[in-house]
């Protein structure tokens, strides 16, 4: 499907700014991620045809939306404009979910029934600060968090009452307490209101348990496509042991299990670290195991150990890894290391390092994880020269 005008299509694209890509048809911005690709990793080897989306809409499988007051003092939820902290309110959006969408509108028009004061930033006052909704494609368990500057929710059961007869789809609504200034969304305390406080969704075959703070990869579709694109680089035999470094809840690390020895994961969110060790259980896998501490320190135990993995993945954050993980990574030496990254400018800063310590890049595979922004997944495969 092509996009020949935004306004059309998105009546936020001026305001919002989150989606730079709307005037541009779906294949102009794959060739464009295509070229930027190959601008910033061409020099290591050659970079293969990106692997775009049949049908690049409604994508988004996490929705957040910050809540506050515009200047008319009018309730607004939505996106914070780029660069800014004001909120462009937001109905609809093409790459969200349809029903995380609609949850959204709903719990804003419920606020003023429910006398709930949305937070004023430039003041301090209110109470409700954003709204997260997560839904699993696979399996529809839709999760509502609800993120608030106190835990006192006076009118907390007819209010989850009142939703759950709205969208009868929700199995789980959870309470996060963020009373802190700055842009993380969650808190560290959350109090489950309804249902289990996770949800479970299944991706390339294994079913998956998800927290509210857990990362779970945003774009299902394209990433059973990236998995399948790193396993197949790992060119695992069964005889491997694996380290999937930043885990998360384990899904690189568990997808891969059944064609490696043993599978070690490491992860510094603990709430990540428990769902992955309940998402081995709940797929009946026995040769994972999960830890919790910093991917860097581990590895610097790792060499410190003489512990040598055969494969490592590794999946840092946007920032990429630091010199104490590459170094010791490097010390280590596993004979292949696989690279997933979502922001290919600080991987390219981390390959300079590895290629400079005795690894040679031999693969190059682009992956369009957010169609109609600029972001560009690479998935890279190094071994040892």
């Amino acid at each position: 499907m092509s996009i020949t005008d935004n306004n059309a299509v998105c009546p936020h694209s001026k305001d919002c700014g989150g989606c730079s890509l709307w005037n541009l048809s779906y294949e102009k911005q794959l060739f464009r991620k295509q070229g930027y690709a190959i601008t910033t990793l061409g020099d290591f080897c050659h970079v293969d045809d990106i692997i775009g989306m049949d049908d690049p809409y409604r994508y988004r499988n996490k929705v957040h939306a910050a809540f506050g007051p515009d200047a008319k003092h009018r309730i607004v939820s939505g996106i914070y404009k780029t660069g800014t902290h004001r909120i462009v309110n937001v109905d609809e959006c093409m790459i969200d979910d349809v029903t995380a969408d609609r949850i959204i509108i709903d719990i804003r028009n419920m606020l003023r029934d429910f006398k709930i004061q949305v937070f004023d930033e430039r003041n301090g006052t209110g109470w409700l600060r954003h709204v997260l909704v997560r839904r699993g494609f696979a399996t529809c368990q839709v999760m509502v968090v609800i993120v608030a500057v106190s835990p006192i929710f006076k009118l907390q059961k007819p209010f989850v009452k009142k939703l759950l007869e709205m969208h009868p789809e929700i199995t789980t609504v959870v309470l996060n307490i963020n009373d802190r200034f700055g842009p993380v969304v969650l808190g560290a305390k959350s109090k489950v209101l309804f249902g289990d406080g996770y949800i479970e969704d299944v991706l390339c075959g294994y079913r998956f348990r998800i927290s509210p703070s857990s990362f779970y990869q945003i774009n299902p579709v394209q990433t059973e496509k990236l998995y399948s694109a790193a396993i197949e680089m790992a060119g695992l035999s069964g005889k491997e042991t694996v380290l999937d470094a930043y885990c998360g809840i384990g899904t690189i690390g568990l997808t891969a299990s059944a064609k490696a020895k043993q599978v070690i994961g490491v992860e510094i969110n603990r709430e990540a670290v428990g769902d992955a060790i309940c998402n081995a259980r709940l797929n009946g896998i026995k040769n994972c195991w999960f830890t919790c501490g910093d991917a860097g320190e581990y590895m610097v135990r790792m060499a410190g150990e003489r512990i040598k993995p055969d494969v490592v993945f590794m999946d840092p954050p946007r920032a990429g890894s630091d010199e104490k993980f590459l170094s010791s990574l490097a010390k280590c030496a596993p004979e292949r290391i696989v690279y997933i990254s979502c922001n290919i400018d600080t991987q390219k800063r981390d390959l300079e390092y590895l290629t400079q310590n005795g690894y040679l890049v031999r693969k190059i595979q682009p992956v369009d994880m957010f169609p109609f922004t600029e972001h560009v997944e690479c998935v890279v495969l190094m071994s040892r020269t």
